[in-house]
């Protein structure tokens, strides 16, 4: 006997519910939120090193050529693999003996970004230009190291159920800082500058400010509890050193040591299958960062106000990023990891034909909030899975730091260097036709995304869970 039509709704609603609130509980657990105020942390002193830096150097008058080499000092992020191994086989001196090695590494991270910040916000309008690119760069090495700490943190701290929503909290917060080292400081400096503070001085003010939001990090890492179940390396002091061996030379090679074992440990697992991973990493968030160059130019460039432009991108592309990088978390816990990317990674791709239709229809300020929205959610969407798709691949926990900043070097790369050529691309072929393009930069991915499913590598990376977990 069936049962009656208005029954069956409910035996399907039921379940749906208690998953979606099953994974709106994963937010709330504190190791969650604890990674949440850490990409906080990580986020805050981005634009510090970058944008917002560039637009102070500029608000001093200096000139063009100067302050587009200010770009340069961020180069800490791309290069900081260099010393990764150092967070996986080096204790922090009093430090990691208190607070154990990672939250040790990650209270010294904020302290040392605590000081740079401080060091920028020292720089009064009769500071060189040479000072405040030394500071540029204090601050984005400091912070290129704690995000490192904070990516192994994340990815041994949480088991490989709450990796996406792990993600998803990161981004949140990372999004939040940014808004906060963006748009308001340049707020706060405004009505600093309004109250009578000399020009100059107002951007002191401004980093002073930000100095002191580096405190929600140091309290999330004062709260925090070290990482319990991975696999710890001996500290270099384990080791005996010959009686000629100096000790900061031991560690510089047994840090090379390190990476030359992650590398070597990472072919060995995935063979020839090795060098299709590496693209993908390179090429998947192609489509995505090839277009995010030239959004902005192209805004101003049809016709658009700066005024216009920041309003839609700090509101509802902020909201959107936002609500893209919870969905993401979600559908990360519900789907196999190959679906999840592949509806990242077409969605991403295509999310640019909404630029192509703006570029046709001129500046109309409703159609540039829905091209926004759309393409700051599929961002954000692709962002979170591909972060737990990285994080899927950081299997050795003697030497994740070292893994990970590895495979965000290679994004880096993907973002920094790739998209170089984007503006002559724009001009030779229109705007319309530039982002349909970007569309067809998604392409490459999506084929080594099949290659790699054919292949059976993340039928591999889901064999690995039960076995991470059980560690």
């Amino acid at each position: 006997m069936t049962a009656a039509p208005d029954t069956q709704p409910a035996g399907n609603i039921e379940p749906a519910r208690k998953n979606f609130l099953e994974g709106l509980a994963v937010y709330l657990q504190p190791r969650v939120l604890i990674v949440l105020l850490l990409g906080f942390s990580s986020g805050l002193p981005l634009a510090l090193s970058g944008s917002t830096l560039i637009l102070w150097v500029a608000d001093r008058g200096m000139d063009l050529k100067t302050v587009g080499l200010y770009s340069l000092v961020g180069s800490a992020y791309f290069f900081k693999f260099l010393w990764s191994p150092l967070i996986d086989v080096v204790d922090v001196p009093f430090l990691s003996p208190l607070l154990g090695r990672r939250r040790g590494w990650l209270l010294f991270s904020q302290l040392l970004l605590l000081a740079a910040i401080l060091f920028l916000a020292s720089c009064g309008p009769s500071s060189s230009a040479l000072t405040l690119a030394l500071g540029g760069v204090l601050v984005a090495t400091a912070s290129a190291t704690q995000d490192m700490v904070v990516d192994a943190f994340r990815i041994e701290s949480l088991p490989e159920r709450d990796q996406a929503a792990g993600a998803a909290a990161y981004v949140a917060g990372y999004r939040v800082a940014m808004l906060v080292s963006t748009a308001g400081i340049i707020v706060f400096v405004a009505f600093v500058g309004r109250t009578g503070v000399a020009k100059g001085i107002d951007w002191s003010y401004g980093y002073a400010l930000m100095a002191i939001l580096v405190g929600i990090g140091i309290i999330a890492t004062l709260c925090a509890s070290e990482p319990s179940t991975r696999a710890r390396p001996a500290p270099p002091k384990a080791a005996p050193l010959g009686q000629n061996e100096v000790p900061v030379v031991a560690v510089l090679v047994r840090s090379a040591a390190a990476m030359l074992d992650t590398l070597i440990e990472f072919v060995t697992r995935y063979g020839y299958q090795a060098i299709a991973v590496l693209c993908f990493i390179v090429l998947f968030k192609l489509a995505d960062t090839l277009s995010g160059t030239m959004t902005g130019p192209f805004a101003l460039n049809i016709g658009f106000s700066k005024e216009d432009y920041a309003l839609v991108v700090k509101g509802v592309g902020f909201a959107a990023t936002l609500l893209g990088g919870f969905a993401g978390g979600f559908l990360a816990r519900a789907q196999p990891l190959a679906t999840c990317l592949w509806i990242g990674g077409i969605s991403q791709a295509a999310a640019n034909l909404a630029f192509s239709w703006q570029a046709t229809i001129g500046p109309q300020i409703l159609a540039l909030g829905v091209a926004v929205t759309i393409e700051n959610f599929t961002s954000a969407v692709g962002n979170v899975i591909f972060v737990a798709y990285l994080s899927a691949l950081c299997r050795n926990p003697l030497h994740t730091a070292t893994q990970y900043a590895l495979f965000t070097a290679l994004m880096a790369f993907g973002r920094i260097f790739l998209p170089a050529g984007a503006g002559y691309v724009a001009v030779a072929t229109g705007w319309a036709w530039f982002f349909a393009i970007c569309a067809v930069a998604g392409i490459p991915g999506l084929i080594l995304l099949a290659f790699l499913q054919r292949r059976g590598h993340f039928a591999q990376l889901e064999a690995a869970k039960p076995s991470a977990e059980a560690g």
